[in-house]
């Protein structure tokens, strides 16, 4: 396996502000970059408290700014929520400020309610699903469109941005094969589709123009900490939240708590379902989180690795990234 990288939601944790949560990203960045990660990455998400990159071609040029060799990006953007000439535009000015570092990563879920993403968009096509033609009209825009062509993006013409297919069911597995795209898996909370996506994925891919093998990879919950047991606590900031999402309530990123709150705040059905939403995860000592990545490689042989996982300390969080780091590089 080749490269590893990253994948951040700018948290925002109780007893912060979204500024130091965007400062943090930049920080987590910055030391991404020296431990060797690969590519950072943004996710697309809205009217979430707890999460602040919901302008996420805004933070990506801020993060690309702030390095000098990492490949940054998102993971994605959701294309239903914008129009594909936007999307272009705005990676494609991305791309012409910081050449040859930027990805993009393109979703097919809204990222956010109903509610919020009529918001975004003022109506909701009714039509038959668009995303297919719409990433087709994506690419088109990024390529070298001749004089004559009735619409260009500028910037984006020529820009040749590489774009991800991202995906948490088969749907993505077999429309990033069928168009010849590298592949991204939510495994880290969706883990119940992951085998058969890849084995569509590889089984089905087309060479293109933009990739001529498959390549897939796979998104994995890390916490790590000098001892299982500090990163069972830590992780449990991750569990409270996903516990106060699914009860509808939300809000930012609550602090760890020890096992006996945990009993107490979330009843065993919701717990039971946000262990399993987050099984994909390497949680642990230095020792256990290398263990457990290498079985995930053995197992599953992707071509790359990203990791994602909030800590509510930030030099916890900067912990967990260069033990992660470590075992990566092993790998």
């Amino acid at each position: 396996m080749r490269h590893f990288s990253l994948l951040d939601l700018a948290s925002v944790f109780e007893g912060s502000t979204i500024a130091d949560a965007l400062g943090q990203t930049v920080t987590l960045a910055r030391r991404a970059e020296e431990l060797g990660f690969h590519r950072f990455w943004l996710a697309e998400h809205h009217n979430m408290e707890g999460v602040a990159s919901a302008a996420t071609a805004v933070l990506v040029g801020q993060v690309a700014a702030r390095t000098e060799r990492i490949r940054v990006g998102a993971g994605g953007v959701m294309l239903p929520n914008h129009s594909p000439l936007t999307v272009a535009e705005a990676f494609g000015t991305l791309a012409t400020l910081f050449p040859g570092r930027i990805d993009l990563g393109l979703g097919r879920a809204p990222g956010a309610d109903m509610a919020t993403a009529r918001a975004l968009r003022r109506h909701l096509d009714t039509e038959a699903d668009r995303f297919p033609e719409d990433v087709i009209e994506l690419l088109n825009y990024f390529s070298d469109q001749p004089e004559g062509t009735p619409v260009r993006a500028f910037p984006g013409n020529g820009t040749h941005v590489p774009v991800w297919i991202l995906g948490s069911s088969l749907y993505g597995a077999q429309l990033a094969a069928m168009i010849g795209l590298p592949y991204a898996f939510a495994s880290h909370f969706a883990p119940d589709m992951l085998g058969q996506a890849l084995t569509i994925y590889r089984e089905r891919f087309r060479p293109s123009p933009w990739l001529d093998h498959p390549h897939a990879m796979v998104a994995v919950g890390v916490c790590a900490a000098e001892t299982d047991e500090e990163a069972r606590f830590l992780r449990s900031s991750q569990v409270r939240a996903f516990a106060r999402i699914l009860a509808g309530r939300g809000g930012k990123m609550p602090p760890p708590a020890p096992a006996d709150v945990l009993e107490r705040e979330i009843p065993p059905q919701v717990r039971a379902q946000v262990e399993h939403t987050l099984s994909f995860s390497a949680v642990g000592s230095p020792s256990t989180v290398a263990a457990r990545l290498a079985a995930i490689r053995d197992e599953y042989a992707p071509d790359e690795i990203i990791i994602a996982g909030s800590i509510h300390d930030p030099q916890a969080s900067l912990r967990s990234l260069e033990i992660a780091a470590e075992a990566l590089r092993a790998l």
